[in-house]
């Protein structure tokens, strides 16, 4: 499957049905579209089975509660039209996206009470995100954008808003060679990269960002408890800027990059080592267990 996103043979659930590919359309004065009043949810599936499927439904619900916009449509309902989806494209190992928006109606300013909520599941076939860098190790840009406080966002939404810096982030990376790039918080700490979080591996042990301002992953939740069988000491902190160069290794994780292996951040390098090789291995392995 290949081609504009736009203009794709296939099938999308949308509000309740299946409809053809290039049908599932809104109209241009969507609330979403002017306001950003959207959630999402990216998940992938797995010799036929979505990997931790009804957490992301549930933060997809949780998502659209911070956003005053509440969903109506409950887990199961969520679950069954991923299935249906997949089961009418004919696809077991693909990536899936759950979006609900508010669309157009009455109201079109920054309020939109009046506006119904709708939702959308789409998939298609999607190979490893950072292509080739997970076996030798992405390279990451150091971005100027910040993570911003939880004060002035709901920062533990998946909320469509919220990637605008990491979408300006990423071209400016991919404009000087890079996959992706790093972002700090807006107190200067080591946050995540645009669409994944990061761990670090030093003497033995791992270093990951403390995620009080940015969205607590959900692959980053399965590696940490990976880490933790093996009796690898896992420290959830602030991690300054300059503790970079301490590092030995370092890799990404999210639904889409998995884990994903990282050779340089900046003017920093890192090994593709034992415990980063380790744990992209058992990760591949516990999503097609």
């Amino acid at each position: 499957m290949a081609g504009a996103y736009d203009d794709r043979d296939g099938t999308i659930w949308m509000d309740g049905q299946l409809v053809d590919w290039r049908a599932a359309n809104v109209h241009i004065l969507s609330h979403a579209m002017h306001y950003a009043s959207s959630v999402f949810e990216g998940e992938r599936a797995y010799n036929g089975k979505i990997f931790e499927s009804v957490k992301h439904s549930e933060r997809l619900l949780k998502s659209g509660e911070m956003l005053d916009m509440p969903i109506p449509y409950s887990v199961d309902d969520i679950e069954q039209a991923k299935r249906d989806v997949l089961n009418a494209n004919g696809w077991t190992d693909a990536y899936v996206r759950v979006v609900a928006w508010r669309g157009a109606g009455e109201d079109m300013g920054v309020a939109s009470d009046r506006n119904p909520v709708r939702m959308a599941v789409a998939a298609w076939e999607w190979g490893a995100y950072y292509g080739d860098a997970k076996m030798k190790g992405a390279k990451l840009d150091i971005s100027k954008w910040k993570r911003p406080s939880p004060e002035t966002i709901p920062s533990h939404a998946k909320a469509a808003g919220l990637y605008m810096i990491c979408t300006m982030s990423k071209h400016a990376a991919e404009a000087k060679g890079c996959s992706d790039a790093m972002m700090f918080d807006y107190r200067g700490y080591v946050a995540e990269a645009t669409g994944a979080n990061m761990f670090f591996v030093k003497d033995g042990e791992v270093h990951t960002p403390l995620p009080d301002c940015f969205l607590n992953g959900i692959t980053r939740q399965t590696v940490i408890q990976m880490l933790k069988e093996r009796n690898i000491k896992v420290h959830e902190r602030h991690i300054m800027p300059d503790e970079l160069e301490g590092f030995e290794q370092c890799w990404l994780t999210g639904t889409a990059a998995e884990v994903t292996p990282v050779g340089q951040i900046g003017e920093f390098n890192f090994d593709v080592g034992a415990i980063t090789r380790d744990i992209a291995e058992g990760y591949e392995k516990l999503v097609r267990a």
